[in-house]
């Protein structure tokens, strides 16, 4: 099968989405179907606005429309709202193609934190987006549920997954160097440091110990002044990434907002459990105690919680979610883009993964 790829998340961007693309495109070439990525770098950009580190493509219609046309793809996915998405859903529209799309970012709740943009208007646009789509692919039941009870339709049970390799398992937590001695418990943060995370939550938490935030956002330079005590190690490779979530003992998800978490999978594989609100995101990937670590309404007492929760239970909830499932599930939903086309989901004799050419 050759599926076409849309996305305004890719590298060298570094977050959730980019990283679930990254490692459903690897998957991909396991299961032997040639993918073919259209991503920002290929276009004129520009910086979203009050979210540095995004760059989205400015006018992309007409080279994404020759894109498109010289691949000829058997099946289109559209994986992100940005202008990439309206971009090739128009493009669909006009020529009469069928695609899917997915659902990765609470996006109305950054437009209200950001730009003060109502909540209904948000949902009524991303609604309007995701309207002719064949099958709108959703990480977690209650995220279904919500998108459901708010009009949206076609919806589909996705996951994802997590790389057992490189986040390796430690019984203990280990020493990343690079940071000397800690004071214990290290408490971790991983993610954008932005609106729609809630990172204040964690910064202000009452608990001993050292606080470590590893990325890069919005409200990362006022943050740093008000929180000088806190250790700030901005984007790091993913490796080095996978040492210092083993370094932690316990890994703080202060978001109400996320669709899944990756990074809440990540730090289970290594053995470091997740204190986290119970919502939408920690409530499937964390599970019910004694699973990948603690929910509760009160984060201090969820992080106070997690601290006794056996690092090999956190492993253990880490993998029961795979790569390889995630995978087979997202190509069970891929639609014909033309009608009398009947896809294949078997593998090819070849394993071919392409990013389109560069912007012309």
């Amino acid at each position: 099968m050759k599926l076409a790829l849309v996305t305004d998340a890719w590298q060298p961007q570094i977050n959730g989405v980019v990283t679930t693309l990254v490692e459903l495109v690897r998957e991909m070439q396991v299961l032997g179907h040639q993918v073919e990525v259209v991503h920002p770098g290929m276009f004129d950009t520009r910086p979203c606005p009050g979210y540095a580190g995004i760059d989205l493509a400015v006018r992309p219609a007409k080279t994404l429309a020759r894109c498109l046309d010289a691949m000829a793809p058997d099946a289109i996915h559209l994986a992100t709202e940005g202008p990439l998405g309206w971009a090739a859903r128009g493009y669909c529209a006009k020529r009469g193609l069928a695609y899917t799309t997915s659902y990765h970012t609470r996006f109305p709740e950054v437009l209200k934190a950001a730009l003060k943009v109502p909540l209904w208007m948000g949902y009524a646009l991303f609604r309007h987006f995701h309207r002719h789509s064949s099958g709108v692919l959703v990480p977690t039941p209650s995220v279904l549920s919500m998108l459901r009870d708010r009009g949206f339709r076609n919806l589909r049970s996705w996951t994802h997954g997590v790389d057992m390799q490189l986040f390796g398992y430690h019984e203990e937590p280990q020493v990343y160097a690079p940071l000397g001695v800690l004071a214990r418990p290290v408490s971790l943060f991983v993610g954008r440091v932005s609106y729609e995370k809630n990172i204040e939550a964690f910064l202000n938490l009452d608990v001993p110990g050292t606080k470590v935030v590893c990325g890069v956002g919005p409200l990362e330079a006022g943050l740093r002044q008000r929180f000088p005590h806190v250790r700030w190690l901005g984007v790091l490779p993913r490796n080095t990434l996978a040492r210092v979530y083993a370094a932690a003992d316990v890994f703080v998800m202060p978001s109400r907002s996320e669709t899944f978490g990756l990074v809440m999978l990540e730090a289970m594989a290594s053995g470091t459990p997740v204190a986290a609100y119970p919502v939408e995101g920690p409530l499937e990937v964390v599970g019910s105690p004694p699973a990948g670590g603690m929910l509760h309404d009160d984060l201090v007492s969820a992080w106070y919680a997690a601290l006794a929760v056996p690092r090999h239970a956190a492993r253990q909830r880490a993998q029961t979610f795979g790569w390889a499932h995630a995978s087979q599930l997202f190509v069970s939903h891929l639609v014909p883009a033309r009608t009398g086309i009947a896809l294949d989901a078997r593998p090819l004799p070849h394993i071919t993964v392409t990013q389109l050419s560069p912007k012309s």
